[in-house]
């Protein structure tokens, strides 16, 4: 165990026997790198509606709570369970600022819908230029609907997400229950099952934004076309899924 790792666990064992302000505030500054992280990889995403700076003291409220509640016997590491709590207040943060106006709500619904019908009818993944045919748009419309619905579409992502784990909250006071396990498992199965029916190019955004947390200008550099276009698909694969998603949970 290095010198700094030392300092940490001792800094852990005075706080939990202790609940010491000094140490809490140590350890805040001890994992405040955190706090940075998220932030910044979350600013590309909201920069037009907050700053880095509102990004930055929401996630820290997150980090103070995860050091507050966070219970080393669950054999779960610190910082997996930080990183929920201040994502987790972050977007809570931002979904205060209820930012979409309703007109752009709407028109992202009747979008999705559109999609979620003509998919339903041929059994596959369908072009913007069907579904504007389908919903008597244009082409251009479908396209930059995508594109501003693209922040609308990734915090309704984590909504369901930061929800799922608050309602749960396996991580801080008791094991998860057969039913939750099943539960999770299921929507897990579900999710990677409608994933597997998106565009070859809308699994491959899905995976370098999720899974390998690429922002829209490094997929967009990698894949050779616009940050704009790489919005345009996101939105395309977050409304389907959330769509059928939906369904599911509905039916």
């Amino acid at each position: 165990m290095t010198g700094t790792a030392e300092k940490t666990q001792a800094l852990w064992e005075r706080f939990e026997k202790t609940r010491d302000t000094d140490a809490r505030n140590e350890l805040v500054m001890s994992y405040l790198h955190l706090v940075k992280f998220i932030a910044r990889r979350l600013l590309p995403t909201y920069h037009k509606h907050v700053e880095l700076d509102d990004l930055m003291s929401s996630g820290l409220l997150g980090l103070m709570d995860a050091i507050d509640k966070f219970d080393p016997s669950k054999e779960v590491k610190f910082e997996t369970y930080a990183t929920l709590r201040i994502r987790g207040e972050i977007i809570d943060q931002i979904r205060k600022q209820d930012w979409a106006p309703i007109s752009l709500r709407q028109k992202i619904k009747r979008i999705e819908n559109g999609y979620a019908e003509l998919e339903g009818k041929l059994g596959r993944s369908v072009t913007e230029r069907e579904v504007a045919g389908h919903l008597n748009m244009s082409e251009d419309d479908v396209k930059k609907t995508l594109d501003e619905s693209h922040t609308f579409n990734v915090m309704c992502l984590d909504e369901v997400l930061v929800d799922r784990m608050k309602s749960s909250e396996l991580l801080i006071s008791r094991e998860e229950t057969p039913e939750e396990s099943l539960e999770n498992q299921e929507m897990l199965n579900l999710l990677a099952k409608y994933i597997d029916t998106l565009g070859e190019k809308e699994r491959l955004v899905i995976s370098l934004y999720y899974y390998e947390e690429l922002t829209l200008k490094e997929i967009g550099l990698t894949l050779g076309v616009t940050e704009s276009r790489v919005s345009q698909i996101h939105s395309k694969a977050m409304m389907t899924l959330r769509g059928k998603l939906t369904a599911a949970i509905n039916a």
